[in-house]
């Protein structure tokens, strides 16, 4: 997320907590294409992670961009944390650990995420290069500890970093070592997103098999192919996880609410102060009983605030935003947008999807979510293995996307963009293992190779 918000309209009811998510419904000729991708800076020479300041640092790099671009930056007291394009909704942010990420604009095609991401990485890459940064597209740093990470100066990066070890082993691990690659997608009503957030939540471990990228920690085999996915199993369970509640009678907006009314808060956000309210809830704070800023209610911003510290596989907000997929080169990262956009944004795809997961059970669904960091396509859900799960989506995104029979100037459909996982199906093996055969083979035995293989 770029940027928290600023609306400071006071909040009166639950009503309106539920309007909110409402509003984000919209006919399906309105529906957008979000992409966000994380990726791993790195210093060309040493291989090291890029501090904050200096003039060789993140900062430069951000104001280099600002120049570049002339997209309006976002300030944290002094200091540049982010741009925002207010003409056509983009920006770019810091993760806790330096992680930079583009959330991209609200496009129509796989095409227009494509020739976004090609403007943008041509734009870091004039920028970065002088500085001497790379860029690095894995799922998780593959040599740096956490210790040798640098920290971002944002104020609820400060506070997520005292609350995590309360409530996880792997909390840290999270802000600071991994990235991620999330489509986010719309529905046009609320039974649209009931279905939609149904079927993306059961499937999204064929995501994580299919992108897994994470398969090494401080140089060595970590026995996962995604870590960064493992790392989700401990990291903070009150506010991840499969939401089993989902697929119960009577989910929609209201039961969401609910659901996020209970989640631990991080922070309240008042003008440029974080105030630290971690532990707390909003059900609490909407009663006027929160502690550490009694008496006072929760205004719009606080919601839309919270809601995005809230982190299971598929998030509400006014979309649906996929979160199962490890971070990526930069010619797999339209792969998955194309993935989910030909099984959500066609109905007969989505009704075919529907059909393979409606019989998994709440324990079942599970299972196949706490197999897949480790076995990847070889996990099992009731008597198929996860690669057979896996080949039948993709073949249901192609038949999507060509009814979608959305064409680029050369008249191609958006089905090239799932090629990748084209391939990935016809070799049976996702990248992790792919890497893992390098590290074991080629690489001999050293993880440094994969910041010019993986590099942006």
């Amino acid at each position: 997320m770029a940027r928290d918000q600023i609306d400071m309209t006071p909040l009166q009811s639950r009503d309106e907590l539920v309007a909110w998510l409402e509003d984000g419904i919209k006919p399906p000729s309105a529906f957008r294409i979000g992409t966000e991708h994380e990726k791993t800076p790195f210093t060309l020479d040493g291989l090291k992670p890029v501090p904050y300041a200096g003039a060789r640092g993140i900062e430069a790099l951000l104001l280099g961009m600002k120049s570049l671009l002339g997209w309006e930056p976002i300030m944290e007291g002094d200091h540049i944390i982010g741009l925002y394009d207010v003409t056509g909704g983009g920006a770019i942010s810091l993760e806790p650990g330096g992680q930079f990420e583009l959330s991209g604009a609200p496009v129509e095609t796989i095409h227009q995420t494509q020739s976004e991401l090609m403007a943008h990485l041509a734009q870091v890459r004039e920028v970065a290069g002088p500085l001497g940064i790379g860029f690095l597209g894995l799922g998780m740093t593959p040599s740096w500890s956490r210790e040798q990470i640098p920290v971002m100066p944002k104020g609820r990066y400060k506070i997520m970093t005292s609350y995590m070890p309360k409530v996880g082993q792997y909390g840290l691990d999270m802000m600071y070592r991994t990235c991620t690659v999330q489509t986010n997608l719309d529905f046009s009503s609320e039974a649209d997103m009931v279905r939609k957030l149904r079927v993306s939540v059961a499937l999204q471990p064929v995501a994580t098999a299919l992108f897994a990228n994470s398969p090494f920690t401080e140089g060595k085999p970590n026995g996962y192919q995604s870590f960064r996915s493992e790392i989700w199993r401990d990291t903070d369970n009150a506010r991840s996880g499969m939401i089993p509640w989902a697929f119960e009678d009577g989910m929609g907006f209201e039961r969401w609410v609910d659901y996020a009314l209970d989640v631990p808060m991080y922070f309240v956000k008042r003008g440029d102060s974080y105030i630290d309210v971690s532990g707390s809830s909003f059900r609490d704070f909407f009663a006027g009983n929160n502690k550490m800023i009694p008496g006072e209610k929760p205004t719009l911003s606080d919601w839309a605030n919270h809601l995005s510290t809230i982190f299971p596989e598929v998030r509400l907000k006014r979309y649906l935003e996929m979160r199962g997929a490890d971070g990526v080169p930069w010619n797999r990262l339209p792969a998955l947008s194309a993935f989910w956009v030909g099984l959500l944004y066609d109905d007969a795809a989505l009704d075919a999807a529907w059909e393979i997961v409606r019989h998994w059970t709440a324990a079942e669904r599970q299972a196949l979510r706490d197999d897949v960091p480790k076995l990847g396509f070889k996990s099992r859900i009731k008597d198929r293995y996860l690669f057979q799960i896996a080949k039948e989506c993709v073949a249901l995104a192609h038949g999507g996307l060509k009814r979608r029979a959305r064409l680029d100037q050369s008249g191609r459909d958006e089905t090239r963009h799932l090629e990748p996982l084209d391939q990935i199906i016809a070799l049976g093996k996702n990248p992790a293992e792919e890497m893992l055969d390098k590290y074991n083979g080629a690489w001999q035995r050293s993880v440094d190779p994969a910041y010019k293989e993986y590099c942006f």
